[in-house]
């Protein structure tokens, strides 16, 4: 490989690693702000959407009249949810992660009974089996308790972003100019 190339990879890493630690810190200690900012972020996204699509209904004077004003309905829905979201931050924060941990409880407990499913294909049925089991459980504890669970993963995450950050950083600085 060349040099130039192999410059801009570790100039990548280094740029990866600053970012990883920047909101690993963020995300650790300063939980709430940064979980505000996220809700801020997708509110913006869904006024964007919204904006979007019934400014789309002006644009197309060819389509059928239901598809105009079913795209000014989501439109409107994607607007006021986004509107919603900055009249209370504090509360879509809060949904947003209720929403999350519920999602995530559904896809751990689906994943856990495809486990089950598939055992007879696995050469250590035992593993699998355990596997499955600990995602079933795990699912359903997000499902109880979803707002706990999603802050959970949500510091996990911050955990994971600094020191897989720290990492990149030792790797950068060990790569040879």
């Amino acid at each position: 490989m060349s040099d130039i190339f192999l410059r801009k990879i570790r100039n990548i890493i280094g740029f990866d690693a600053i970012v990883s630690v920047i909101f690993g810190a963020l995300i650790l200690f300063w939980p709430t702000h940064s979980a505000s900012v996220v809700a801020a972020l997708i509110g913006l996204a869904f006024i964007a959407i919204g904006l979007s699509h019934v400014i789309s209904v002006f644009d197309r004077k060819n389509e059928d009249g239901w598809v105009r004003v079913g795209n000014f309905v989501i439109g409107a829905v994607y607007f006021i949810a986004g509107v919603f979201t900055f009249i209370n931050l504090y509360a879509a924060t809060t949904y947003l992660f209720i929403v999350i941990g519920v999602l995530v409880g559904i896809t751990w407990i689906i994943e856990g009974f495809i486990a089950l499913g598939s055992v007879k294909y696995y050469a250590q049925k035992r593993w699998s089996i355990f596997s499955a089991i600990i995602s079933i459980v795990g699912g359903a504890t997000m499902l109880f308790v979803p707002l706990v669970s999603a802050i959970f993963l949500w510091q996990l995450l911050g955990i994971s972003l600094l020191i897989l950050g720290i990492f990149k950083m030792l790797y950068f600085v060990a790569w040879k100019k």
